[in-house]
Parts: structure tokens; C-alpha cells; sequence
């Protein structure tokens, strides 16, 4: 079992930059792809950036490749994804899930567990 618990989001202005942290606690984090996915208000569940067990895989949204960077601490039970030049449709809540495969990445099936969201707003 791993439980999954997001912070660091906040209200920032366009152009700025957050970086948001996701503590996993439980057994064997480091065996396990991480990502980042966000839900805006009436939307469906969008994948945003995951990572391998290893951290020397990434993979990303073409909507934030280059503005966002996704990493891990395996040592600190860890992921982060660090928003730089944010813009207003990064509006969402942000959430990180755990999966067991690096398949699939970018639809919410196969996830294993799931943390309960961080806010992110961005105003112009």
C-alpha cells in the first residue's frame, strides 16, 4: 500500500513559478512510475509529466514540455514537478499517481494510487 499526499500549490501570477511536491509513504516507492495529472473545473483528468522508478525516464504533455520539470528523490520517498512560466489554463487541481509499468502512461487507467490534489491558480 502507498499513500500519496501533494503540497506546494498555491495562487501565483502568469508568468510565475511553483513547485509542487508529492510524499509518498508506504512500501517500495522506488519501484514505481510517478505522475502528474491535473483536473481543471468540469474537465476530465489530464496527464501532465510522469517519471520512471529510476528518474532517467521522463515523459511529458506537449502542453507544458519545456515550461515543466518533473523529478524524484527515492531517498526521500518523493516526486516534485516544478512549474516555471505558468500561465492561466494551468489552472487545476494537480494530482500525482503511482503505477507498477511504464504503459500507458497518459490515461488515469492502470494507476494503482492516487494523492487527494494540490490547487493550483494562475491569474493574469
Amino acid at each position: 500500500q502507498v499513500q500519496l499526499v501533494e503540497s506546494g500549490g498555491g495562487l501565483v501570477q502568469a508568468g510565475g513559478s511553483l513547485r509542487l511536491s508529492c510524499a509518498a509513504s508506504g512500501r517500495a516507492f522506488s519501484i514505481y512510475t510517478l505522475s502528474w495529472f491535473r483536473q481543471a473545473p468540469g474537465k476530465e483528468r489530464d496527464f501532465v509529466a510522469a517519471i520512471d522508478h529510476s528518474g532517467r525516464l521522463t515523459y511529458y504533455a506537449d502542453s507544458v514540455k519545456g515550461r515543466f520539470t518533473i523529478s524524484r528523490d527515492n531517498a526521500k520517498n518523493t516526486v516534485y514537478l516544478q512549474l516555471n512560466n505558468l500561465k492561466p489554463d494551468d489552472t487545476a487541481v494537480y494530482y500525482c499517481g503511482a503505477r507498477s509499468n511504464w504503459g500507458y502512461l497518459t490515461t488515469v487507467y492502470g494507476y494503482d494510487y492516487w494523492g487527494q490534489g494540490t490547487q493550483v491558480t494562475v491569474s493574469s
